[in-house]
C-alpha cells in the first residue's frame, strides 16, 4: 500500500508521522502545505497512491486511479462536498474522512468563552479598562446574564456542534440544532428547515457551524436574521461564506442584533479597512478557535489511529463518505 502526504509539518510532528508510517510506501509532496485551507495543487506522485494524508486538489483524483481513502488535515471538506465530487467517491469505492475531532473540543471551549464574554459583559469591561477606566460596576451588573434556561439554535451537526452541546449542559439552556439529515443520536431536539423561520423568533443565541457547500453559501442573511430578537447573540465558527455580512452589518448597526463574535469571514485575512472591524458589538478572532499548541501532533496521532483501522478493515473515525 502506498501513502501519498502532501501536509507541511512542524519537526516535531515530521517525526511522529515518519515514526508512526514505519516501513510504509510513502510518497512525500514537493509542494506541501502548512495551511489545512488551501490545496496542495497537482502532483504527479498522488497516481499509483492507495492513501493520501493531506489536502489534495479534488481534480486530482481522476489520476489517482487506485485511490482508496482521503484523510483530510481540516474539519471541513469543501472542494469535495459537490454532488458529482462525491458521486465519483462513491461509484469508486473511495472512503473519505477529515480530523474533525482534532477540532471539536477548542472550536466548541471557543465558542462557550464566547458566550460567556458576552453574558458576564467581559468585552465592555476590557473597553473601559483600555480607554476611559470608569469603575461601571452598576452597569456591568445589570448587563450580565445567567445562562440557565437562555434559548440555543445550533446550524449544523458535526463533531463541533456536538461536543459544544456537551459543554453547555451543565448551564440548563435550552438547545436546538438544525440537521439536513437527522439521523437520530442528536442529544437535542432537531429542527427541520421550515420550523427554523418560527424557532428564531425566540432565540437567544444562534450558533453558525455550518461547512461551506453551495446549499449554505449566504444562508445566514437579511430575512434570517430579520427573525431574531433584538436581544440575540450570533456566533459563527463554521464558515464566513455562509453569512452575507452586508446584512450582519446592518443588524449590527440597527440594533436588531445585540452582539456577533465571528472567527470566520467570507475572506481572509480580513482587510483592514474592512467594516467589520469597526462595526458595534462586532469582536473577531483571526480563525483561531481550532488552534491548539498541539494541533500538528493530534493531526498525526488522529491520522495514524485512523490508518491502523483502515488497515484491518474497522471504522473511521470523522468518516464522511
Amino acid at each position: 500500500m502506498s501513502i501519498f502526504c502532501d501536509v507541511d509539518l512542524p519537526d516535531d510532528a515530521m517525526r511522529a508521522l515518519r515514526a508512526g508510517l514505519g516501513e510504509r510506501d510513502v510518497r512525500w509532496s514537493k509542494s506541501p502545505q502548512r495551511s489545512n485551507l488551501v490545496a496542495s495543487g497537482p502532483d504527479p506522485q498522488i497516481r499509483g497512491a492507495h492513501v493520501v494524508f493531506g489536502q489534495p486538489d479534488a481534480a486530482a483524483l481522476g489520476d489517482a486511479s487506485s485511490l482508496r481513502w482521503i484523510h483530510l488535515t481540516s474539519a471541513g471538506y469543501t472542494r469535495f462536498d459537490d454532488d458529482e465530487i462525491r458521486s465519483v467517491l462513491r461509484t469508486r469505492g473511495i472512503v473519505l474522512t477529515t480530523s474533525s475531532s482534532v477540532y471539536a473540543d477548542p472550536c466548541a471551549e471557543h465558542l462557550l468563552a464566547m458566550i460567556l464574554a458576552l453574558g458576564r459583559s467581559l468585552p465592555a469591561s476590557l473597553d473601559e479598562q483600555r480607554g476611559a477606566r470608569r469603575w461601571l460596576a452598576a452597569d456591568r451588573r445589570a448587563e450580565s446574564r445567567l445562562l440557565r434556561g437562555q434559548r440555543v439554535v445550533v446550524l449544523g451537526f458535526g463533531a463541533i456542534a456536538r461536543r459544544l452541546i456537551e459543554l453547555l449542559a451543565p448551564f440548563q439552556m435550552e438547545i436546538a440544532v438544525l440537521r439536513r439529515e437527522p439521523r437520530g443520536d442528536e442529544p437535542c431536539r432537531v429542527l427541520r428547515l421550515a420550523e427554523l423561520a418560527d424557532t428564531l423568533t425566540a432565540t437567544d443565541h444562534l450558533v453558525d457551524c455550518l461547512p461551506e457547500n453551495a446549499r449554505t453559501r449566504g444562508f445566514v442573511d437579511g430575512p434570517l436574521l430579520s427573525r431574531l430578537p433584538a436581544r440575540a447573540r450570533f456566533y459563527n465558527v463554521g464558515r464566513g461564506s455562509t453569512v452575507d455580512e452586508t446584512a450582519l452589518l446592518g443588524a449590527l448597526a440597527a440594533r436588531s442584533l445585540d452582539a456577533a463574535y465571528l472567527d470566520v469571514t467570507a475572506r481572509e485575512p480580513l482587510a483592514r479597512d474592512h467594516p467589520l472591524w469597526s462595526a458595534p458589538r462586532c469582536y473577531l478572532t483571526p480563525h483561531s478557535a481550532g488552534g491548539r499548541a498541539d494541533e500538528f501532533l493530534a493531526l498525526v496521532e488522529h491520522f495514524l489511529y485512523n490508518l491502523a483501522r483502515f488497515e484491518t478493515g474497522d471504522s473511521l473515525r470523522d468518516r464522511v463518505i
